[in-house]
């Protein structure tokens, strides 16, 4: 495996005289950075930012490659980078904050929170003749278990509408994590944005992270690269959107990560209820959400792979873990924490090249974790 060859060489450079078993053989400092590197070398990824928390302390904060390669403009650790979908974890830490405060019940329908029926938002008039919209709670909406597709563009009529009777499966949505945020600025009478800064940006010093574009970003900003290293300038996002507008640095991350981690701002009831299995996963595959809803891979079964209010979570032999993402065609992002050992693994790509090498960066920082790279990345690691 090609893995256990960068561990033999990095003992043999280093000259050690004794080893660790393999499990434990963990890199850290310039022996990480130099393996990162040669995997991006070896892949062709342009950019990649790697973060590692343990125990409560960052410990390794880094970037490495280029933010924009056509100018040799170099990655930093305060470069601006796009959280795509990793914005949902933080969401979830700040809904949980209003659990916390009894203003919002994870198992309440959305309808004794809206000051009219969802139908009748403009947004949501194709959901019209169809009660089961009732049936959503935020609990449902947070763990993917809503009925929706992704997103409605992606119907053949680029309309929403049920698939299935909400919380009876599990299909990833970013349409759900949408209708919750409507609640909360129609029912509740929250500004998103706002709440997301004070509550989680501000109180974990995170200087450069924003729901929205702000202009002091444009100094040094990550622009992205598809898989075949086509050039995608950085996009400045207006509005507020839950399900991904975050834009973030590796630094940043860092602190969020090592903070929410620790329940900051949580009641330990409310932390232990935001990574907490809320229903099984049990599909072949990630995405496409709708063709494989009904699907079964034994593979999940055997991990206890669920959906959670952060992500996603599932147990190994000796580690109970909880994971996010976040993708599109030229971002490539995943967090990955160990409960027990209490370490995180943070990687920001503004090449999506990067998602290729996740499995031997995350097997050189944290062991083996069993993450289900087959179910997230099946085009890139079906035999996982």
């Amino acid at each position: 495996m090609r893995i256990m060859a960068l561990i033999a060489a990095t003992a043999l450079a280093s000259c050690a005289t004794s080893a660790l078993p393999a499990a434990e053989t963990l890199l850290r400092g310039e022996p990480l950075d130099a393996h990162i590197e040669s995997l991006m070398a070896r892949e062709e990824v342009v950019g990649l930012a790697v973060a590692v928390i343990e125990r409560g302390e960052i410990t390794h904060v880094r970037a490495y490659g280029y933010r924009n390669r056509e100018n040799a403009l170099p990655l930093e650790t305060d470069t601006i980078m796009y959280g795509a979908s990793v914005t949902k974890a933080a969401f979830a830490y700040m809904v949980m904050q209003l659990v916390d405060e009894g203003r919002l019940d994870l198992d309440r329908s959305i309808a004794d929170y809206l000051l009219r029926p969802l139908p009748d938002y403009e947004d949501y008039t194709d959901l019209a003749g169809d009660e089961r919209w009732r049936q959503l709670t935020p609990r449902i909406l947070l763990s993917h278990t809503s009925g929706f597709a992704n997103m409605r563009f992606l119907e053949e009529d680029r309309r929403l509408r049920f698939h299935f009777t909400p919380g009876e499966h599990y299909a990833y949505s970013n349409e759900g994590i949408w209708v919750l945020q409507t609640v909360l600025e129609e029912g509740l009478g929250l500004d998103v944005g706002a709440e997301m800064q004070r509550r989680v940006f501000d109180r974990f010093g995170m200087t450069r992270t924003s729901m929205q574009w702000r202009d002091d970003f444009a100094g040094n900003l990550a622009d992205g690269y598809a898989m075949d290293g086509t050039f995608e300038p950085h996009d400045r996002r207006d509005n507020v959107a839950a399900a991904g507008s975050m834009d973030t640095t590796i630094s940043d991350q860092a602190r969020m990560w090592r903070d929410m981690f620790r329940g900051v701002g949580l009641s330990p009831a409310a932390r232990a209820e935001w990574v907490r299995a809320q229903f099984p996963i049990r599909t072949r595959q990630k995405f496409p959400t709708i063709p494989f809803y009904n699907s079964v891979d034994p593979r999940g079964e055997a991990t206890s792979l669920s959906a959670s209010l952060v992500g996603e979570t599932w147990v190994s032999p000796s580690e109970r873990y909880f994971s996010k993402g976040g993708h599109n065609d030229w971002t490539g992002n995943l967090v990955i924490c160990g409960e027990t050992q209490q370490r995180c693994l943070v990687m920001l790509g503004n090449s999506v090249r990067a998602e290729i090498i996740f499995p031997e960066i995350a097997e050189l920082i944290l062991g083996q974790t069993q993450f289900p790279f087959w179910w997230i990345y099946p085009e890139l690691h079906s035999e996982e």
